[in-house]
């Protein structure tokens, strides 16, 4: 879903994020933005243009979706803020967008061709054909109210609200050319602008409707995310199954999916087991095994077996629902390089008026009245604050698709920017650089290997203790043999008799306490695999030590190139866990890490971020997954959770890794990195574009070169850069990262 509606506050806050259909410029942009923010009500509003779409907290006590939808029609734009029938507000948009772009088309086409006949008339001596200036009025008088109709509505809607936007410009110029030639026909003098009017309309709308279809591009990667979704769900209802639309589908219903097939929407499954296909939603390649109580996700795909799963979440509350709502969020969020974009725009338009009046003046003092006239309409039609509203928006949207097309989600525009300056890397151990659950590593069995495997197994399947499941995963299926007497001991490990004999699983204390003879071939790797930092259960039979087991939380595989990954980059890398000491250094020196903080408590992780954020006075990015990392998340610059962490930490971070992969760290950086680069190169010409061509639309060039800027070169130029910076940003799609 395109808009959201979330309660922020306990005062009765809500945040709300929808589409606008009709906006042309960034002028447009700040004008609903200002209407939003006078909105009873409205505490704050963000419209962003490049992705067409409003953020805006309001009170609801005060106002409501309604209203603020109303305050957006009342200046001349459409808000999509409630769901028609049906139809999503992405689809209303999409209609919207299409049925907006089909009649631009027209105008464009029309307006062309009218052109070329008003071009061929105006220059009898070039081409030989020679029209009345009536027909050339004709002609003309279709383009400039009907094809250029939508500048007139934009430049009346911002004079209602004392704002001006580049469709004043285009109103002003266009219709002194228009109203001056239409003037001398009356008064049947020789001198008309035809021409120069309807070139310049139809070169805007050829210009605009290119742009339009080059934006179209920036927002595949919701669309994409979009039609992931399943249509229909095959629903068991009375004991039959019935297939149902995606939309009919109900929290707790049962769902059978055969082989091939799209889950449907979120749930738990109940029967049956498959392999599942999550990398669309998660970006991780290789399928999931999954078997009964394992969750899996709506839009993903069944590979193999067939199954049922109990309906969990469903439409917006679906885990791609929730990710097409962030992305199109983040999306329309406007990053800090932005804003001088912004102030230099909102003073825009002013300065572009007094430039071409100040042109008029000096051209007529000094010139003639058709030199003052032209070069006037030139600078009205040449300047162009859409290349500066376009220039950070579109690389933003572009930029955070490449991501979501790559597992990850990065919630806002100042996260992106800000990602590519991180210094220092601060990891959580558990669940982040580690797999989250102890496996076990090393066994070493002195004599009857068989019989021991099978009396450990017997003892720890009656033993809940999560090292005792690691121990029981590890040796498989193996015969049962009855046990007598089991007690588990409380910090200690388990006992129990075996075939009359007694057997002991646990620490050396227990073996201590319980008089065992010690092994010093144990005992020697005992040592070794405690200064690795693992934990040690040590096997006693009939008061012997028989066997030793090693376990340990253990590293993923893509931490080490992970780490290598940021030290090549020049980021230092530091873990962060409230383990000991001995284990917190061997876990980090697989992973490649020299600087440990050991021993910190939950509480404290947020202050040892904010420590490094002192001490190194540079941006410090925190990675973690637990409901005790959301501090910390919070509280450092770049906040990255895991996929599989909790929602507390998911909903502190600014980025979410959907992949589970620890090499996307370093993939964000990069994508942040490529992002502000196309950024400054989109800022760099859209400044540079106006800093030159405005001076040279008034006729600067022309005491040394007797260069003049035809107005229709200039709306030529005009459209080209707007073109040219979505262009750049679409190169995103292309980087490597």
């Amino acid at each position: 879903m395109w808009y959201v509606h979330v309660p922020w506050k306990d005062r009765g806050d809500m945040k709300t994020s929808f589409p606008i259909i009709g906006m042309h410029c960034a002028s447009c942009a700040r004008l609903i933005e200002k209407k939003l923010k006078k909105t009873p009500g409205v505490t704050d509003a963000m419209v962003n243009y490049g992705s067409e779409q409003a953020s805006v907290d309001f009170d609801e006590k005060i106002s409501d979706i309604k209203a603020i939808g109303k305050a957006v029609e009342d200046i001349g734009y459409k808000a999509i803020t409630q769901q028609e029938s049906e139809k999503t507000p992405e689809q209303i948009k999409e209609e919207a967008k299409k049925k907006e772009l089909a009649g631009l088309k027209i105008k464009v086409v029309v307006s062309s061709i009218l052109s070329v006949f008003i071009v061929l008339g105006s220059f009898p001596e070039w081409f030989g054909v020679s029209m009345s200036p009536y027909v050339l009025l004709l002609l003309t008088t279709p383009v400039q109210f009907w094809a250029a109709w939508g500048f007139y509505q934009a430049t009346w809607s911002g004079l209602k609200n004392r704002a001006a936007s580049m469709d004043t410009l285009i109103a002003i110029g266009t219709s002194a050319a228009f109203g001056y030639s239409l003037l001398n026909v009356l008064t049947q003098k020789p001198t008309l602008y035809f021409d120069t009017a309807s070139v310049i309309i139809a070169l805007i709308l050829l210009g605009r409707f290119l742009e339009a279809k080059a934006k179209a591009h920036t927002s595949d990667a919701i669309k994409k995310l979009l039609h992931l979704q399943a249509k229909t769900a095959r629903v068991i209802r009375d004991g039959k199954e019935v297939d149902v639309p995606i939309e009919e589908v109900k929290v707790g219903d049962t769902i059978r999916v055969r082989p091939g097939e799209k889950v449907p929407v979120d749930g738990k499954i109940t029967d049956g087991s498959s392999n599942i296909d999550e990398s669309m939603v998660t970006g991780e390649s290789m399928p999931v095994d999954k078997k009964v109580g394992d969750p899996v996700i709506g839009a993903t795909i069944n590979k193999t077996g067939t199954f049922l799963f109990l309906a969990t979440k469903v439409g917006s509350d679906t885990m791609l629902a929730q990710i097409v709502t962030m992305v199109a969020q983040a999306q329309s969020s406007r990053a800090p390089i932005a804003r001088l974009a912004d102030v230099i725009s909102s003073y825009f338009v002013p300065i572009v008026l007094m430039l071409a009046a100040a042109t008029f003046v000096i051209w007529y003092d000094f010139g003639s009245f058709s030199a003052a006239f032209t070069n006037m309409i030139a600078v009205l039609i040449i300047a162009c604050p859409c290349a500066l509203g376009l220039a950070t928006p579109t690389a933003i949207m572009v930029g955070m698709g490449r991501g979501a097309e790559h597992g990850i989600l990065v919630k806002d525009a100042e996260a992106l920017e800000i990602a590519h300056k991180t210094k220092v890397a601060v990891f959580d151990k558990t669940g982040t650089l580690t797999r989250g659950e102890p496996k076990v590593t090393d066994t070493m069995f002195l004599s009857g290997e068989v019989f021991v495997k099978e009396a450990i197994a017997a003892l720890e399947k009656l033993s809940e203790h999560p090292l005792s499941k690691a121990i029981v995963d590890h040796l498989g299926n193996l015969r049962d043999v009855p046990v007598e007497n089991f007690s588990a001991i409380e910090g200690f490990g388990v006992k129990g008799i075996v075939n009359d004999l007694p057997v002991l699983i646990g620490n050396k204390k227990l073996m201590e306490k319980e008089g065992v003879t010690s092994s010093s071939k144990l005992d020697t790797n005992a040592q070794d695999w405690m200064n690795e930092g693992k934990t040690l259960a040590f096997v006693a039979i009939n008061k012997k030590n028989v066997a030793l087991i090693a376990i340990a939380d253990t590293i993923k595989t893509e931490a080490k190139e992970m780490v290598d990954g940021l030290k090549r980059m020049g980021v230092a890398v530091w873990m962060i866990t409230g383990d000991n000491e001995a284990t917190a250094r061997a876990i980090a020196r697989q992973a490649g890490i020299e600087n440990v903080m050991a021993g910190v408590l939950p509480q404290e992780k947020a202050e040892k971020i904010k420590e490094l954020k002192n001490d190194k006075k540079s941006v410090v990015a925190f990675a973690g997954d637990g409901i005790n990392d959301a501090p910390a998340l919070a509280a450092a610059d770049v906040g990255i959770a895991m996929g599989t962490g909790t929602d507390v930490a998911i909903e502190s971070a600014s980025v979410t890794l959907l992949n589970r992969d620890l090499g996307s760290i370093v993939t964000t950086i990069r994508l942040s990195r490529a992002t502000l680069s196309i950024i400054k190169q989109n800022l760099f010409w859209a400044f540079a574009y106006n800093v030159i061509l405005i001076p040279v639309a008034m006729g600067v060039l022309y005491p040394i070169t007797g260069w003049l800027l035809n107005p229709a070169l200039a709306a030529f130029a005009m459209a080209a850069s707007s073109i040219s910076v979505v262009g750049n940003s679409l190169r995103l799609k292309g980087v490597k990262i």
